[in-house]
């Protein structure tokens, strides 16, 4: 029997066997204790992400009970949730992101002048925590003063306890002063409210295009996904272009397969593990019949190690073509900030590799955040030539 529990410590160190066993042995689980099938092969994740009818986001799309939680476009289906792409879609086109590189490129240079004299950082704490947060806030007119507060209110949020399939009171107080904070902001702004991303939110809400609840979802859901995830990617391709040494100097010869070797580490090791949906109908599925109304969790984790899709897929390779990944999902899901947290990926290599070619991991001080979503380092101390 198969023990695939989300919330268990002792999975998160590796859960990638785990994986494999349910994709060979149960790809369509169910777990009694928690309550919800999981789907683990790659053709089943991406059919599902591609039929909302069958496969709604309204239910929640984590494992847990966020009930509690405003609602977020994440968790809307058609037509709520295109109400609120189309409101901001056009922030996040590709030219539109590209726009931002210098800035981002300045920042991630002044987070490494921070520490690159040193020899020794946690790159978490020091630069992939920090600069995705300092991006969002920018993009959202956070005062600086404020950037600190909320990254370490949005680190309580995926905080679980062993075994426990329930939010800790840890996090859900981290929710209502991230709310809380916006909630002050927004009245602060809500006189002049100004045509950049937040401006442009009061403005709906003030228009009738989106409640004021919906707007601080919107929020954050900006300063949750658009941090949480790209920093536990920039932290997992520094870990394993350390654990694979004749990877990174190829990418320190040549620069330009960065963007390659980050399509690579969403593949083989992805910050968002699952996203779960709510069935609106029966479906029938590798002889199991999985009932409306039941959660249905879709490890994208697995699907994008799934040996049906991708050959040899255990192993870390930067050249390999990793097309066709489920890292920003796909569908109507697709993420809105992909090349955002591309970018910021990019620039985030280029400048460490750079500036610091010889970083070595200290594995013992290395630890693991403990939560059921997302995978990824909380510490992850490097050491190095100072420069």
């Amino acid at each position: 029997m198969i023990d695939y529990d989300p919330f268990a410590y002792q999975l998160h160190a590796d859960p990638y066997p785990t994986y494999r066993r349910m994709r060979d042995e149960a790809p369509a689980h169910y777990s009694p204790e928690h309550g919800f099938w999981s789907l683990s092969r790659y053709a089943d994740v991406r059919r599902a992400n591609k039929d909302p009818a069958a496969f709604s986001s309204e239910g929640g799309v984590v494992v847990e009970d966020i009930s509690f939680a405003l609602p977020m476009i994440v968790g809307m289906d058609e037509p709520d949730h295109g109400r609120l792409r189309d409101l901001v879609k056009r922030r996040w086109t590709k030219r539109r992101i590209l726009e931002l590189e210098k800035p981002i490129r300045e920042l991630a240079r002044g987070f490494l002048d921070g520490f690159a004299g040193r020899g020794r950082a946690d790159v978490m704490a020091e630069l992939a925590g920090r600069l995705p947060m300092a991006v969002i806030c920018e993009l959202l007119s956070v005062p600086a003063r404020d950037r600190e507060y909320l990254l370490d209110r949005a680190d309580t949020l995926v905080l679980r306890e062993d075994r426990v399939n329930a939010v800790p009171e840890q996090s859900r107080e981290g929710f209502r002063d991230i709310y809380a904070y916006f909630d002050k902001l927004v009245a602060e702004r809500s006189g002049a409210p100004g045509d950049d991303l937040l401006g442009e939110l009061i403005s709906a809400e003030r228009d009738g295009v989106i409640s004021h609840d919906e707007l601080l979802g919107f929020c954050f859901l900006l300063i949750v996904a658009g941090n949480e995830t790209t920093m536990k990617l920039i932290g997992n391709l520094v870990y394993y272009l350390d654990e694979h040494a004749d990877q990174r100097a190829r990418l320190v010869a040549d620069p330009s397969g960065i963007p390659n070797a980050i399509e690579e580490g969403l593949r083989y090791d992805l910050p968002v593990q699952l996203t779960a949906r709510t069935l609106t109908r029966d479906v029938e599925l590798h002889g199991q019949r999985m009932r409306a109304g039941e959660k249905v969790v879709l490890l994208l984790a697995s699907a994008n190690r799934d040996e049906r899709q991708f050959r040899d897929p255990d192993r870390f390779d930067v050249t390999r073509d990793a097309s066709g990944h489920l890292g920003f999902g796909i569908g109507l899901h697709f993420c809105l900030g992909a090349s955002l947290a591309r970018l910021e990926a990019r620039i985030a290599l280029e400048e460490l590799l750079a500036r610091l070619p010889d970083y070595r991991v200290d594995r013992e001080g290395a630890h693991r955040v403990h939560a059921a979503s997302v995978r990824g380092f909380a510490t992850l101390p490097v050491e190095f030539s100072p420069a």
